[in-house]
């Protein structure tokens, strides 16, 4: 196993429900990808690329959209639907997969109830949400049961980024999409709309009222470790209201190395969160798994700390 003894979980590690695939926008007609080939591959290729890399478990999570642009009614049934199923896949191969749950966020009610039935019953380790509900940011207190079901059960919602909203990608990205395309996504649009969501769920209060409530971010913190400086003490200004950020972040917060193989990313992330806040992933099949464990395998860091990067830190947090 890629030279190391050390336990490696994987975080952000996506698939595809081909009846949920089949709703998205867009899809009429459309060819399938090799990205998309290796997302509703649940078996032979995936677990033969973990092996090449050294990943002993991927914890399973369905890719961008979700259901967060569907109605509320065809939200709540495909996300018991790709829920169950996934199920399926991890009882099949418990010591490889584990999961997180697909919430069907335009019903927040009914988000909260699925959240609870499936880490209940299914032995779901959380939650991913991709990015706004139908226009709407999470931190509208229409969702806060969701919140408030994730601290009682002591289980983290993962935020993962989705493609902006129309108003800001028209604003922001018309210009150079038609030929940088991924501007709208990890080069920029995916990082601007996830950091913007976590910085609103602090200002919101939800952690004041939910303060054992974990969130895990991507992409080592989409950005926020780089500016936690800066964002604290602007926040500080007269005419704010003085909401202690830099305190919160650190304490409700967690980051995942997904995407981001970056030594210096990865520097600034543990000197503002510590080494127990950090939690390897690779982002597969968008980024490749090897490319994830050489990187971090090679780092300047003590084996301790990459022990604990590597699934440690998943350990106690998702409860293995």
């Amino acid at each position: 196993m890629a030279g190391s003894k050390a336990f490696i979980v994987a975080l952000e590690e996506h698939y595809y429900d081909a009846d949920l695939v089949a709703l998205f926008p867009g899809r009429e007609g459309k060819r399938i990808s090799e990205v998309e080939r290796r997302l509703f591959d649940l078996g032979e290729l995936r677990l033969r690329e973990m092996d090449e890399a050294g990943i002993d478990m991927q914890v399973l999570s369905h890719g961008a959209p979700g259901t967060q642009k569907m109605d509320a009614d065809n939200a709540v049934r495909m996300a018991k639907l790709c829920n169950d199923r996934l199920h399926r896949v991890i009882e099949d191969n418990p010591t490889r997969f584990s999961g997180f749950a697909l919430l069907p966020t335009p019903a927040p009610a009914a988000a909260a109830d699925e959240l609870e039935r499936a880490v209940t019953k299914l032995g779901f380790k959380g939650a991913m949400v991709h990015g706004l509900t139908n226009g709407k940011f999470l931190d509208e207190k229409e969702f806060w049961p969701i919140f408030a079901r994730a601290e009682a059960l002591d289980v983290p919602i993962y935020l993962h980024p989705s493609f902006p909203h129309p108003a800001v990608a028209e604003a922001y990205y018309k210009t150079y999409a038609p030929i940088f395309p991924e501007i709208m996504g990890p080069a920029l649009g995916f990082t601007v709309e996830t950091a913007t969501q976590a910085i609103r769920l602090v200002l919101s209060g939800v952690f004041e009222t939910h303060p054992r409530l974990k969130i895990i971010l991507g992409h080592l913190g989409e950005g926020i470790p780089f500016l936690l400086w800066r964002i604290n003490q602007a926040f500080s200004r007269p005419g704010n209201q003085g909401n202690a950020f830099a305190d919160t972040f650190r304490r409700n917060f967690y980051l995942t190395t997904s995407g981001n193989f970056s030594d210096t990313a990865l520097a600034c992330s543990i000197a503002e969160m510590g080494v127990d806040r950090i939690l390897f992933s690779v982002d597969w099949p968008f980024v490749s798994n090897t490319l994830g464990t050489s990187w971090l395998h090679n780092s300047t860091l003590s084996s301790a700390d990459k022990e604990k990067i590597f699934g440690g830190n998943a350990k106690a947090l998702l409860k293995l």
